[in-house]
């Protein structure tokens, strides 16, 4: 997924800087009296042969236009001489900041895929700028070089894939409460719907345990498989886990309600299990509050600090 990719790229992206930026360091010639292009481009061989993968390498002058052919093993992605990248980021911040720049991913024209370029200024010795080296890498690439292995990378596809089987199986559940509950009320007949509340109280309860499992598949689904949650910003894991337990306490709520009723029809000595249940609601309402309440003190006191 492109978006669990873009949030994998923030966190490994100092990791994925300090490589290519260490890469350039040691094989790029820079403050000598005069740089020349030849031993840039040398400078470029030895640099194809430490990096497994990547989609072009190529050098700007001090201006921005491309003074080298891409050197890449792919015929389709040969010349780019003479190309004005000067309104490019990864040429004015490298410029600007004077140092080895990654740039945010970005389509490529080259493959239409994500891609990121690392640039690196290379100064003489009087500290004025010749020439830019540049490295177009896929986003893909970049996350395999920065993972530290590539047992983490599998094992995190495992994960990816159980939790979107436990979102299925679960979303399967919920479907089915919701497919008992109205199928339910349909054999039930409009005419003896408001003659068995027992059977609306029934059916209101599995109606919300498959909203409230609905809730907790689309939550899981969304931050476990697509990614999109922030590990700095858990507003929407406490805003889902208040609405999951709340629609718990909704249903066992519903069932006490029901039990009363029943028990005050039927057999008014049993009446005191719905009271022990209503008693137990209630403590999961107070630990709820008490839970919503901490979490808006902690979150006021990061936005403070």
């Amino acid at each position: 997924m492109v978006i669990r990719e873009i949030q994998q790229f923030g966190e490994v992206r100092p990791r994925a800087r300090a490589y290519f930026c260490y890469l350039f360091n040691r094989n790029m010639p820079s403050k000598l009296p005069n740089p020349s292009l030849e031993e840039i481009e040398n400078s470029l061989d030895k640099i194809v042969n430490e990096v497994d993968s990547f989609e072009t390498l190529y050098v700007l002058d001090e201006s921005g236009k491309q003074v080298t052919e891409n050197l890449t093993n792919k015929v389709a992605y040969k010349g780019g001489k003479g190309t004005n990248r000067s309104n490019k980021s990864y040429f004015y911040r490298a410029v600007r900041q004077k140092r080895c720049v990654l740039t945010d991913p970005y389509p490529s024209s080259l493959t239409n895929s994500l891609t990121v370029t690392a640039a690196y200024p290379i100064y003489n010795d009087k500290s004025e700028l010749k020439y830019v080296a540049c490295m177009d890498i896929s986003l893909k690439d970049v996350l395999k070089i920065a993972h530290p292995s590539s047992s983490q990378s599998l094992f995190g596809d495992f994960v990816k894939f159980a939790y979107s089987m436990f979102s299925l199986a679960l979303l399967i559940v919920a479907f089915l409460l919701f497919y008992k509950s109205m199928s339910t009320l349909v054999e039930q007949g409009y005419a003896n719907i408001f003659n068995n509340i027992e059977m609306m109280f029934k059916s209101t309860i599995l109606l919300t345990l498959s909203l409230a499992i609905f809730d907790l598949v689309k939550t899981i689904f969304e931050e476990e498989v697509l990614g999109r949650h922030k590990k700095d910003d858990a507003h929407g894991i406490h805003k889902t886990m208040v609405r999951f337990l709340g629609s718990i306490i909704i249903a066992l709520a519903i069932e006490a309600l029901m039990l009363v009723f029943k028990f005050a029809i039927t057999d008014a000595t049993h009446i005191l299990t719905a009271v022990y249940l209503i008693g137990g609601v209630s403590l999961l309402l107070v630990a709820l509050a008490f839970y919503v309440k901490m979490v808006g003190q902690g979150e006021s006191s990061d936005r403070d600090n």
